[in-house]
């Protein structure tokens, strides 16, 4: 059975949800700690799982005592277990009302073609979910969500190499960390890596943050299940962000607006403060690289012509960076369908002033149909693009 196949039964399983009052907004979280126990089960991974609260344990109540014993579980999961299980379930409740609903979803999903699953990939799957969960409006979820093609076209023009050290400050679900890892594995035979490239690819190529805790519990599963880690859940725009390594590439998709309440961000080491997210994280990104590292990074046009501290930090940007491309993208791509944006794709310099000499910008915007789902964005969108940008990154 093929991956699609599998995410639409497990996609109609929200159908069940829906019916016991489950919103969009929680459908994926909720059968995500399904998922996680039945794919331990699966993968044989239980052993990072207390004893009494696997797969197994759940399966084997009588319909009348699963929910009480899976809603226990959900809390004792949260504290016990590897650090991986603790991540997901922290603070986790359900939010089902019928014992019947549990048993259903259960039954459902112990009847998937697991070993199909396994062969085409646990991950493969997980992200199809996701992706599914984001092209519902209802669900809210594309705030999180960066459209697979743009990722994938960001990701082949900055050829990730296994030198580098990859950061992702709005990490979201994860969506450039793993099309960066997929790059990596097709460009690189990884049975040959001596054991110390093994453990610096594993323990020091992907780092990142995450603010929203749903949100990163649903990374921490999409990363496991594809075999990398690295993202935190913690505030970039605090002083945990200002924690996060230095990197040779920053890939991401920033969130947009201004901070709630309208105050500035806890972090002190910003030259600029603003309460404006989107200026906060470009000040992260130029700063958070190392010299001569590159950024791929999406930005709405007011990036591009905001006055007062907009253009200071403009300034600072093309000072101590090679601003050399900027991407003007289709609109309806994601977000509300009126947000303009950009892919601004800069290198930092070994010195802090006079860095960016000339910019190319390429208009992918003009004479576009409107994209959504009866016309999707695909990677063939971005094949003149890439073919003009070259080889170079």
């Amino acid at each position: 059975m093929p991956t699609h196949d599998i995410v639409a039964k497990l996609w109609n399983l929200c159908n069940v949800l829906k019916d016991d009052g489950v919103t969009y907004h929680q459908y994926v979280t909720e059968l995500t700690y399904i998922l996680f126990l039945k794919m331990a089960r699966e993968t044989g991974t239980e052993s990072q799982i207390p004893e009494g609260y696997r797969w197994e344990d759940l399966e084997s109540k009588n319909a009348r005592d699963r929910l009480e014993f899976y809603k226990i579980a959900l809390i004792h999961l949260g504290s016990h277990g590897s650090k991986l299980v603790r991540e997901i379930f922290a603070n986790a409740s359900s939010f089902i009302k019928k014992p019947s609903t549990l048993s259903t979803l259960i039954t459902e999903i112990d009847k998937l073609d697991w070993y199909s699953a396994r062969h085409e990939g646990l991950g493969d799957l997980y992200e199809g979910l996701l992706e599914k969960n984001a092209s519902e409006v209802k669900s809210g979820a594309g705030q999180y969500f960066t459209t697979r093609p743009l990722i994938d076209s960001m990701v082949h023009l900055m050829r990730p190499t296994l030198d580098d050290i990859i950061q992702d400050p709005a990490a979201g679900t994860c969506g450039f960390p793993i099309a960066a890892n997929h790059y990596l594995r097709e460009h690189h035979d990884f049975d040959h890596l001596t054991e110390k490239q093994q453990r610096k690819y594993r323990e020091n190529t992907f780092h990142g943050m995450e603010h929203v805790q749903d949100t990163h519990r649903l990374a921490m599963m999409n990363m496991m299940l594809h075999g990398i880690e690295g993202i935190r859940y913690g505030d970039t725009l605090s002083e945990d962000g200002a924690a996060l390594p230095k990197a040779t590439l920053i890939l991401t998709n920033p969130p947009f607006g201004t901070k709630k309440g309208g105050g500035l961000p806890t972090r002190t080491d910003f030259t600029y403060p603003t309460s404006n997210k989107q200026f906060c994280f470009l000040q992260h990104i130029y700063r958070g690289l190392l010299p001569g590292g590159r950024a791929a990074v999406v930005l709405p046009d007011n990036v591009l012509f905001e006055a007062g501290v907009g253009k200071e930090i403009r300034r600072d940007l093309m000072n101590k960076c090679s601003l050399h491309t900027i991407l003007r993208l289709p609109t309806g791509i994601f977000y509300a369908q009126g947000v303009k944006t950009n892919v601004l794709f800069f290198t930092r310099g070994t010195t802090d002033k006079g860095n960016t000499k000339e910019v190319w910008v390429y208009d992918l915007r003009a004479n576009m149909p409107q994209f959504g789902k009866r016309t999707p964005l695909t990677r063939e969108h971005f094949a003149d693009f890439e073919k003009a940008f070259g080889s170079d990154p």
